[in-house]
């Protein structure tokens, strides 16, 4: 079943990204030493994943610092402020706490108070897309007439965890594949505010509806948690398996992209952009060659942004907005593809 909406907008969008950019070179200077072992040569993580840098925040930076920024940002764009907001979600993959919800942080730190909701939702990679489903529907009921989705993920701890485990391992390439994936990880937050059109807002994006496919039998592929240590204390882990998620991945997006265009009635000459989850090159080859779409519909930043897991997607539009790439009047496809598996594509009339 496909949400349609008819009153809602994507008003708009606000971001911050990390200030440290890393280089992908830095990381393979770091990791000489495993990769001497390896037999891997300088130059191949870039050339497996297409990325070249990715930012970090300092040291010590809450999530929601950059989640609060990100909303400020969308909020001051709008003619929109924080009493006016019926929901504040957060929702991504990283979290300041257990409890409370990080959600509560941001909407503090924006001046936002009494009736509200206000919580975080996970879903992976997919957090922010879910998020604006939830929002929309509240809008489209009439519960509320604004909301606004908010995330900040951060890859500096799990990279340099994963950097030291390779360092101090002993294993061959079965050591090295699980950790590929987490050398793509970039930093960076995003806010999308939805509402239903009434503030006087000279731009407007109509959100038309989304759609959402899940492959649960492949939830064991990409795994980012806590397990036991070695000396009892629970520490970070990120295991993935980059084959299979590249197979299952791209064939579910696939499947879903040919249900998205039979309930929009959209065809792939009638669609102008489209935006995707920002995984890296081998992804984004895969993911064209089955759906048949041309690569200048596809607009990318993992080449210098790396995979910012639920923040990917939205900052890539925003970016792609900025620089003109995304035009008044186009029909713009916003695909996100989660770990789960899960998938969901939203249609967005810019």
């Amino acid at each position: 079943m496909m949400p349609k909406y008819q009153r809602v907008f994507l008003t708009a969008l606000g971001y911050e990204l990390g200030p440290v950019v890393v280089t992908t070179a830095e990381l393979e200077e770091r990791l000489a030493p495993a990769f001497t072992r390896l037999g891997i040569q300088p130059g191949q993580l870039e050339a497996w994943t297409g990325i070249s840098e990715r930012r970090w925040w300092e040291p010590g930076t809450p999530l929601s610092q950059g989640a609060t920024a990100a909303a400020k940002k969308a909020l001051a764009k709008s003619g929109v402020s924080a009493r006016d907001l019926g929901a504040l979600l957060y929702c991504g993959v990283c979290r300041e706490n257990f409890e409370p919800a990080t959600a509560c942080a941001v909407a503090d730190g924006i001046g936002m108070c009494g009736g509200a909701f206000v919580y975080d939702l996970s879903n992976a990679c997919l957090g922010v897309l879910n998020g604006m489903v939830e929002v929309a529907n509240r809008i489209e009921l009439g519960q509320i007439r604004a909301g606004l989705v908010v995330s900040c993920e951060s890859s500096r701890e799990i990279i340099e965890i994963a950097l030291n485990r390779m360092l101090a391992g002993t294993g061959g390439m079965a050591e090295f594949a699980p950790a590929l994936a987490t050398f793509t990880g970039g930093s960076g937050a995003v806010a999308v505010l939805l509402t239903d059109g009434s503030f006087g807002t000279s731009r407007e994006r109509r959100l038309l509806g989304a759609v959402s496919e899940v492959a649960p039998e492949f939830h064991e592929l990409c795994r980012w948690g806590m397990r036991p240590g070695r000396d009892g204390w629970h520490e970070q882990f990120m295991h993935t398996d980059s084959v299979a998620v590249l197979k299952n991945g791209t064939a579910l997006g696939a499947k879903t992209w040919r249900e998205f265009l039979k309930a929009m009635n959209w065809n792939n000459d009638t669609v102008d952009k489209i935006i995707c989850h920002q995984v890296g090159s081998q992804h984004q080859e895969s993911f064209l060659k089955l759906t048949g779409l041309p690569r200048e519909k596809d607009y990318t930043t993992f080449r210098f942004l790396g995979n910012m897991g639920t923040a990917a997607l939205p900052v890539t539009a925003a970016l792609a907005e900025e620089r003109g790439v995304l035009k008044p009047g186009q029909r713009v496809g916003l695909l996100g593809i989660g770990s789960g598996l899960n998938c969901m594509m939203m249609g967005v009339e810019w």
